[in-house]
């Protein structure tokens, strides 16, 4: 129910408008100055207030600015016997819905009263879509209890409310993109925008236009001027990925925004000044790469001023449960599928595989799974390539997944397939003796 406030020091007025509201549905509470209303106004949330121009302990007008301090949600409509336009002009600028006359605009009030709570519930419905942003993209957002996660987060978290650049490293799918919006959001340009751009998505000319922009005519089809990412992202935060691909003439301008804070549009000959965070992430060994000459140093040094390293899932394996089981709820609730949980079979399964692909690949995993599945998830629901095999050796003995010869037999199988059956090399790499590998072959049933 819609809830309205009177702020009038007239008692019968008051008595009539908090009957004629209340016949429309709306929860009323009423009072007669403003120092009560401040009260009521820090206990209870308020969709509307009707309030006086004139009270004894102060004028409406002025308390307008104060209600919005207190809680922006809410719609002021003042009350006036004696209306004049340089009072209704400071009541607007001061954030009041409306500034009505008494008696005169009676009639008004019912029709501005609905048209005020709507207001308000638009303003409630974003303010609840700005928290669940808020959550989505927060440090709170990222899952896991691991050691090697909890690091990750401590350090971005330290590194958040700096102004500093920060390369995320690791393997593609360990959510760099996640830790970028957090830091984002945790920094003093949380308000403004986040851009991000995949580097690997474009070819070079094109990727320059996209990050830098370009005036008309600078190539066909340029017809007119075109603001780049980075403008985009003014007073903001750019996140690179996969920078380790960016050409090399890309990374001398790139350089430029770093040290000197701006670029040059793809035909223009004036620079345009910007004042943007970046947050670079690669999956590649930026230091080989420099090595072998497609990577700048003096870039890499300006952008790994802050680095952190997000593990792969394999180094994270006591965080696959929580995250599968958090997929497993998100896709549920996007199905409209009831799935009671996830087997111990299922977990086996998830728990041995190598997961190059980390998150994004459990992501899909799971997200398949769900679309199969009607009940409990079990192994039967994954790709055959992760459904266990029958773990039982010569002896007759069943081994579970998770014990060490389990372990051990997998491993050992997954480097046969490596090296295409030959044992000479398969014993190489896992630096076991050769009669050593056709013993363990022997014993769990491999040959």
């Amino acid at each position: 129910m819609r809830k309205v406030l009177i702020i009038d020091d007239e008692e019968k007025l008051r008595a009539l408008l908090t009957r004629i509201i209340g016949l429309e549905g709306f929860e009323v509470v009423q009072t007669g100055d403003l120092k009560s209303a401040l009260r009521l106004l820090e206990h209870q949330d308020f969709d509307v207030i009707l309030c006086d121009v004139k009270l004894p302990d102060g004028n409406g007008v002025d308390f307008v600015r104060k209600i919005k301090e207190v809680n922006s949600i809410p719609e002021v409509i003042l009350l006036t016997a004696y209306g004049n336009i340089p009072d209704g002009v400071k009541a607007i600028k001061n954030g009041a819905f409306d500034y009505i006359t008494k008696g005169d605009d009676n009639n008004k009030i019912i029709p501005l009263l609905y048209k005020a709570a709507e207001k308000a519930d638009l303003a409630k419905r974003i303010k609840q879509l700005e928290i669940q942003l808020g959550n989505k993209h927060s440090f709170d957002s990222i899952i896991g209890d691991s050691n090697a996660i909890h690091k990750a987060i401590d350090l971005a978290r330290k590194v958040a409310t700096t102004d500093t650049t920060v390369l995320l490293t690791g393997e593609t799918g360990t959510g760099k993109e996640v830790f970028a919006q957090a830091i984002h959001r945790e920094s003093n340009r949380s308000l403004k925008s986040f851009v991000a751009i995949n580097c690997s998505a474009f070819s070079k000319d094109l990727l320059e236009s996209e990050m830098f922009g370009h005036k008309a005519g600078a190539f066909t089809g340029a017809t007119k001027d075109q603001k780049g990412l980075f403008e985009e992202a003014n007073h903001g935060t750019i996140f690179l990925d996969e920078i380790g691909e960016m050409a090399l003439d890309l990374q001398a301008k790139l350089l430029r925004v770093l040290e000197a804070g701006e670029f040059i549009r793809v035909g223009d000959s004036k620079p345009t000044k910007v004042d943007v965070r970046i947050i670079a992430a690669t999956n590649r060994d930026l230091q080989l790469e420099i090595e072998k000459g497609s990577f700048r140093s003096d870039l890499f040094y300006r952008i790994s001023v802050f680095q952190i390293h997000l593990p792969a899932l394999r180094e994270r394996l006591s965080d696959i449960e929580k995250l599968a089981k958090h997929f497993l709820l998100s896709f549920s609730l996007k199905t409209n599928k009831q799935i009671a949980s996830i087997s111990s079979d299922y977990l086996e399964a998830l728990m041995q595989h190598t997961w190059k692909g980390n998150i994004r690949e459990l992501k899909n995993v799971i997200e398949r799974s769900v679309i199969l599945c009607d009940d409990v998830l079990n192994a039967s629901y994954l790709p055959l390539e992760m459904q266990l095999p029958v773990n039982e050796t010569k002896s007759g003995k069943t081994l579970s997944a998770f014990d060490l010869a389990s372990a051990e037999k997998l491993h050992i199988q997954k480097v046969l397939n490596y090296t295409g059956g030959n044992k000479t090399r398969a014993a190489e790499l896992l630096n076991i003796a050769l009669t050593t590998l056709y013993r363990k072959i022997s014993e769990y049933g491999l040959d």
